[in-house]
């Protein structure tokens, strides 16, 4: 038995690979992926469709339960089944003016949805939802969206995106999700737009606790949820900043029987990757810490973690600044300079300091998630007695504060 929830489709329904791994040229955010054939049969679908449903008993092999009062994993998958009309009418007929973004599975479009039913509603009423549509010349295609289903469709948790249902109507493949207003924290670290505020340090370091949330909680079970592909652009956004893990296509369960690893094919994001998955497709728990680690170092740096218009030497974002990371003048360097007087020399530190625990190349000396978290809930401390011991000073004696600040004006 392969490493998923449970058998929703017979093995004669179950894609195959079409073709082996072979290694892209590195660039930025290129992803590795494996052909899928998107055809199954139709014995295969009723009985996914019934599974994912909760219409009928699923086995409970694989069943997982996570002590976290914050989250919860159900023992089917727990989905509303749209049907391609309602899809098509949910989201205007998929015109240009509902795109909202592209990538290896397809195009994702916005629609409005009825917030009780789920039915489809006029443009600007009910609740806006985001609708992934499985483009049919897809590289990862059907099993990946396979996963989503399976992996979302039973994980719930505050810092993961919600799964609201999907569509499997002859060759379509649609999945639709949550609405996240903000975006992707890749667009707010690399899009620069003048008329939008960069990210504060406060909000990035608030976004990073919520991604480290959602992984310490995937990652803390007896029976691990290895996400695979940690990266910026997988990290959506709420109205309120709180971040949410997203895109669950690579994502395996972790190492069972003993085991410290699972090995699979190499897939997911050059520069992102943890080196000895790279190296030999062993894959640990903590291969999702090394990826996190980078994110950390984009979310300081505003860098992108490869980035082949930088200079030679200064394309892969790790390679380049962990010399720095140690050393408090280089460390500010290379940290965003619109975020400067932000944050503390302390704080600035410590992240710097969490980072390169995470990219240790040997997994067994990386922090576990819980661990990540905990450091991090520490850091955002350093920011708010901070602030407490300037109000501080600035009530106990503001004249001197004021005579600081004309010093500084004639300066």
């Amino acid at each position: 038995m392969g490493l998923c929830f449970s058998f929703l489709f017979p093995p004669s329904a179950t894609p195959q690979s079409s073709s082996s791994f072979n290694k892209p040229p590195l660039s930025s955010g290129s992803t590795s992926t494996i052909g899928f054939s998107a055809t199954t049969s139709s014995a295969g679908r009723s009985q996914f469709s019934e599974v994912a449903s909760g219409s009928i008993d699923g086995t409970n092999e694989g069943s997982l339960r996570f002590p976290s009062p914050n989250g919860q994993i159900l023992d089917r998958p727990n989905l509303k089944v749209f049907s391609f009309g309602d899809m098509k009418s949910a989201a205007r007929g998929f015109k240009p003016d509902t795109l909202l973004g592209e990538g290896g599975f397809g195009k994702v479009y916005k629609g409005w949805m009825d917030e009780k039913t789920l039915t489809p509603a006029k443009a600007g009423s009910g609740i806006m939802v985001a609708i992934k549509k499985l483009n049919s010349e897809s590289t990862q295609g059907f099993q990946e969206w396979q996963s989503e289903v399976n992996f979302l469709g039973r994980l719930s948790h505050p810092n993961l995106v919600k799964l609201l249902g999907y569509c499997w109507e002859d060759e379509e493949l649609l999945l639709v999700y949550e609405f996240m207003p903000k975006g992707s924290l890749e667009n707010h670290l690399f899009r620069r737009n003048p008329n939008i505020e960069p990210l504060s340090w406060n909000t990035r370091i608030k976004i990073a606790i919520g991604a480290a949330r959602g992984l310490a909680f995937l990652h803390d079970s007896e029976k691990q949820v290895i996400y695979r592909d940690f990266k910026a652009s997988n990290i959506l956004l709420d109205g309120s900043y709180n971040a949410k893990i997203s895109d669950f296509g690579l994502a395996k369960l972790g190492p069972s029987g003993g085991q410290s690893h699972v090995t699979t094919r190499v897939m997911g994001t050059y520069g992102y990757a943890a080196p000895e998955y790279i190296a030999t497709g062993h894959l640990y728990v903590k291969s999702d810490v090394y990826g996190f680690g980078v994110v950390l170092l984009e979310i300081m740096t505003a860098m992108r973690a490869l980035d082949t218009k930088r200079p030679s030497g200064q394309q892969n974002l790790v390679e380049w600044v962990k010399p720095f990371l140690s050393n408090k003048k280089k460390l500010k360097g290379i940290m965003d300079a619109r975020i400067e007087g932000q944050y503390s020399p302390k704080a600035a530190i410590q992240a710097a300091q969490l980072s390169l625990k995470c990219l240790e190349n040997d997994p067994k000396q990386r922090p576990s998630m819980k661990e990540v978290l905990e450091s991090l809930e520490a850091i955002e401390a350093i920011q708010v007695k901070s602030k407490e011991s300037k109000n501080n000073i600035s009530h106990q004696a503001p004249v001197v504060q004021a005579a600081r600040h004309q010093r500084a004006v004639k300066v």
